[in-house]
């Protein structure tokens, strides 16, 4: 296509969003007017199922749930008063809070105010508000740490990080639950830091939960600072926008008013019941298109700005959570998704834009670019450039290289990084993913794959559990053939060879005596 053709072509496909200065660019995708005029039957029906599912509509049949992420920024479209109220409460405790802590009248024992935040959670519970964080959270009040793992190094390097601010800390633990394995694990590390070090973790503790949830009790029986509600209607990876997200966005003096109002606008926006001007549905057409409503090709982000660094992470989780499915709404096999990763620009083009230029073909691109370089006015690296208009010509490079040789890309632009826009991003994606999840027939709001993950960790732990009853009753080492009869489970061998090789590393009252590479013949005991 000649250079002239590309510019109508980017003409005719720009959307702009003029109370957000936003524009999406879908030109770069080679479909054409045959494979439009082919979506618009599906993208008529999606458009129906939206507006049945922002009314109330159950999502998740297989929980009874409806799906309402969308009323968060709009409380009004609640489909009754009780929630509108609850909603609308719920923002207004936060924004009290939060004025308490930073004002100092709430505060931890023995000293004037808080000082840091640690919040501990998993998935989006952690992503959200970590996105949000290194987006926004550059003149935080209190700093804040996550822990986001189980893993026990992980959480014992937040704490030293802490150090003797542990007791001028505010811990936020978000569970729905109250029972997921990594944030309970989390909190109960993170008790314990504070017994060992004299402290009363109560005083500095707020909860995130479920009504009448395990934690949400715990939380009031113990006398925690706060517990805020986490609703069964919202999902983890939209949940940034509900307490999960808006408390440690507050509580770091992020404006939460103009992400809701930023989301608001983009709502708005992609309710529109048009292909061509609905920003949501521009980008699940451009999406199907790239891997034939297959999810053949993997979807590359790059935000070219450093604050917008974990951008990618969450998309990551919204998306694959969501589109990856082994069965569509009718039950037939279909194994849907689009895998998505990336970093920043123009860091990986130092890093991977060489194989996406030269190599396999198997992914389309999505650029994130910011028009503002910065807030004060910028240096001349070069006679007339400044390092902004490198990066923005290493964007437009990149872009142009990889067209040329046969790689789409989308390209996403926001004036600048603000509360506002941030908001608008991630309502625009949140919708581009409930589309997408209608034009090929999933449900993209529950996550059944991840739940037989915990199903699976969970019969480990148990088989653990008799694992070292049976090496307690045993005086002399025993073949791990032997042991894995002894406690029923005769074919699982191999996973209580491993088993016993991590508790022996961790010395857990377990030895392996042998050749350690060779694992079929060790024999194990109790210490």
């Amino acid at each position: 296509m000649t250079a002239s053709a590309l510019w109508q072509r980017y003409q005719d496909w720009l959307y702009y969003h003029d109370g957000l200065s936003l524009y999406l660019d879908v030109s770069r995708m080679r479909f054409d007017d045959r494979f439009v005029e082919s979506m618009l039957p599906k993208f008529e029906q999606a458009f129906v199922q939206m507006k049945d599912l922002e009314a109330g509509a159950i999502a998740n049949p297989d929980e009874d749930r409806m799906v309402g992420h969308y009323w968060l920024r709009d409380p009004g479209l609640a489909p009754n008063e009780d929630l509108k109220k609850d909603i609308i409460d719920t923002i207004e405790a936060i924004e009290s809070f939060a004025g308490n802590v930073h004002s100092g009248q709430i505060h931890p024992p023995n000293a004037e105010k808080f000082t840091d935040i640690l919040s501990i959670g998993i998935g989006g519970s952690a992503l959200g508000p970590q996105f949000v964080a290194e987006a926004l959270g550059a003149e935080s009040p209190l700093a804040i740490h996550f822990i986001d793992n189980t893993d026990p190094a992980g959480i014992d390097r937040r704490i030293e990080e802490l150090g003797d601010r542990l007791r001028t800390t505010l811990v936020i633990v978000i569970s729905k639950s109250g029972s997921t394995p990594e944030p309970r694990n989390g909190m109960l590390e993170v008790q314990a830091a504070f017994k060992q070090r004299g402290l009363d973790f109560s005083k500095n503790a707020i909860a995130i939960t479920g009504r009448e949830s395990n934690l949400d009790q715990l939380a009031k029986s113990e006398g925690w600072l706060a517990t805020f509600p986490m609703h069964d209607w919202v999902g983890g990876r939209t949940s940034e926008l509900s307490a999960v997200g808006l408390v440690p966005a507050a509580l770091q003096g992020i404006a939460i008013q103009e992400m809701l109002e930023g989301a608001r606008e983009m709502d708005i926006a992609t309710r529109v019941p048009n292909l061509r001007t609905n920003p949501a549905a521009l980008l699940a057409l451009s999406w199907y298109f790239a891997g034939d409503g297959k999810g053949k090709k993997d979807m590359v982000v790059l935000p070219y700005k450093d604050s917008l660094l974990l951008f990618s992470r969450y998309l990551q989780q919204l998306v694959m959570e969501s589109l990856g499915k082994e069965k569509d709404l009718d039950g037939n096999i279909v194994h849907q998704g689009i895998a998505v990763y990336g970093n920043k620009g123009s860091t990986d083009q130092h890093a991977y834009v060489q194989q996406l230029r030269e190599g396999v073909p198997n992914f389309f691109m999505t650029f994130i670019e910011v028009l503002k370089d910065r807030s004060q006015s910028s240096i001349e690296v070069e006679s007339g450039v400044t390092s902004g208009d490198y990066l923005s010509g290493l964007l437009q490079g990149t872009r142009k290289a990889l067209y040329e040789n046969d790689r789409d890309s989308i390209t996403v632009t926001i004036p600048e990084v603000t509360p506002r826009h941030v908001g608008a991003l991630i309502a625009l994606y949140d919708r581009a993913v409930g589309f997408y999840g209608f034009l090929v027939n999933v449900n993209a709001y529950h996550q059944p794959g991840v739940e037989a993950g915990k199903k699976a960790a969970a019969v480990v732990l148990e088989i653990q559990r008799k694992v070292m009853e049976a090496l307690q009753q045993e005086k002399t080492p025993i073949p791990l053939q032997t042991l894995a009869i002894n406690v029923g489970k005769p074919d699982e061998v191999e996973s209580i060879y491993k088993i016993v090789r991590h508790l022996a590393a961790n010395d857990r009252g377990v030895k392996l005596h042998g050749d350690l590479s060779k694992p079929g013949s060790l024999t194990v005991s109790a210490f």
